[in-house]
């Protein structure tokens, strides 16, 4: 494996976003302190527990988890488009790396990116509410999947997009209100049993609900399910991204 070239690839995502500190971390904690802030205090004064666990408290997962998908998809969706937009992808489709290392260093640089961010709202809520984490271990391993598999998703998404424009469609349009109407800011218990149905289509209530146990012991679905779930959607990425560089979609046309 040649790690000086995966390490340049990582190093050099890592520095981008150095130089947009603003955008990549402090926007973010912003805008998940707001999200607390105004759902805490809208919400919560009307609903105080939600099983045992206050609704402050209970929406903390949920509001990781939204940053955490979005931030992911996008830190992987710009590091590798940015290439393909200004022509540098074919200096590095001629250099001596691998498909695979040139996927490792995108997306572990945008999986760092998310881990750190996600800890940083971690902390940040515990500012707002008291939390207790029954499941460290399994916290941890969910921060990691997730980040990992929204990762590679993020960068299906830079090779598939042909405009900035595009970039942001699945993020703003699909990913962003799945994960609203994934259990985000309530239990998916509360839906009359049709909507509750309708909603076990939505793949990310799986990885809601998983997050969530792992922090109250309490979930929507079996913990089971969503991390089978969880390694699916990491195998089906994995999966794309081999037929990308295996044909040469958007990478030699």
């Amino acid at each position: 494996m040649n790690l000086h070239a995966v390490q340049a690839i990582y190093r050099y995502e890592m520095a981008r976003t150095g130089r947009t500190m603003f955008q990549s971390v402090v926007s973010p904690v912003i805008s998940t302190s707001l999200y607390f802030i105004v759902f805490g205090a809208a919400i919560g004064s009307r609903i105080t527990e939600i099983e045992g666990v206050s609704y402050g408290a209970f929406i903390v997962p949920g509001l990781i988890m939204l940053m955490l998908l979005t931030q992911s998809v996008t830190n992987a969706a710009f590091g590798i488009y940015f290439p393909r937009f200004v022509g540098t992808i074919y200096e590095l489709l001629s250099a001596p790396v691998s498909p695979f290392e040139i996927v490792l260093g995108y997306v572990g640089a945008a999986t760092t990116k998310s881990v750190v961010l996600g800890a940083i709202i971690l902390a940040t809520s515990a500012l707002f509410v008291p939390l207790r984490i029954d499941h460290p271990v399994l916290m941890v391993a969910f921060l990691v999947l997730t980040s990992i598999s929204f990762s590679l998703f993020g960068f299906i998404l830079g090779l598939w997009a042909s405009s900035f424009e595009k970039l942001q469609i699945v993020p703003l349009l699909i990913l962003t209100p799945l994960t609203f109407l994934g259990g985000t800011f309530y239990s998916t218990s509360v839906l009359p049993p049709f909507w509750r149905t309708v909603t076990l289509f939505n793949p990310l209530v799986y990885l809601i609900s998983g997050f969530r146990w792992s922090f109250f012991d309490i979930s929507d679905v079996n913990i089971e399910i969503s991390v089978a779930m969880t390694l699916l959607f990491l195998v089906v990425c994995m999966a794309i991204i081999w037929w990308f560089f295996k044909t040469g979609y958007r990478l030699k046309n």
